[in-house]
Order: C-alpha cells, then sequence, then structure tokens
C-alpha cells in the first residue's frame, strides 16, 4: 500500500468513525478548503522578508495537513487520482512556462 493510500484509508476512517461524510459535500468540501487555505494565510499576514520565512513549523504543518486533507477529500469524492492530477498539471504547466522564457521570471505566461 502506498503512502497516499494508507492517508486516503486513515482519513475516511477518520470520517467514517464520526458520521461525517454527510457533511461532505462538494461544495462544502471545497470551502473547506478555502477557509483551512485562509487559516494557513493568517500564519503570514502582516509579516514580509525574513519574518515571512520564520513562520511557526508547527502551525505550518497543522494547516498545510488540513488544506490536504480537505483536497484528498474532494478528489476522492469524485474518484480522480491525485497522482495523475498534479503530474498532469506539471507537464501543462511545462507547456505554458517553458524553461527558456520562465527561467527566473515571476511573469505569467500570458505576459512573456
Amino acid at each position: 500500500m502506498s503512502d497516499f493510500d494508507i492517508i486516503m484509508q486513515e482519513l475516511i476512517r477518520f470520517r467514517d468513525e464520526r458520521n461525517w461524510e454527510q457533511f461532505h459535500g462538494s461544495k462544502d468540501l471545497a470551502l473547506a478548503i478555502s477557509i483551512e487555505a485562509a487559516e494557513l494565510n493568517e500564519l503570514f499576514l502582516w509579516k514580509n522578508g525574513v519574518d515571512a520565512e520564520q513562520v511557526n513549523v508547527e502551525r505550518l504543518k497543522e494547516e498545510l495537513a488540513d488544506v490536504f486533507s480537505f483536497c484528498f477529500l474532494l478528489a476522492n469524492k469524485h474518484n480522480l487520482d491525485v497522482k495523475e492530477m498534479v503530474l498532469d498539471k506539471i507537464k501543462k504547466n511545462a507547456e505554458k512556462y517553458p524553461i527558456s522564457k520562465a527561467k527566473g521570471s515571476s511573469k505569467k505566461y500570458n505576459d512573456f
């Protein structure tokens, strides 16, 4: 069993033991992702430069875990293969952001 399979199995076990699947519609999972991402952003609010990089790592881990968990549950709900999705997106981004134009640049692909 892969690490990802173990994570999914544990997320589903945790959810099902609490009878929470009834609350995990697509809309609610998407909203939960957004809310948890906002909590992640809060760790960096009003900080810049070195201060932003000195984030509380334990809080960072907790907020990232929340975001990942809801993302994984939403993908699972729609029978999406996370590995495949991410690898496909990397491939698409490689086409939109060729090294010759994007290396060292923060410009969006349509601004090259």
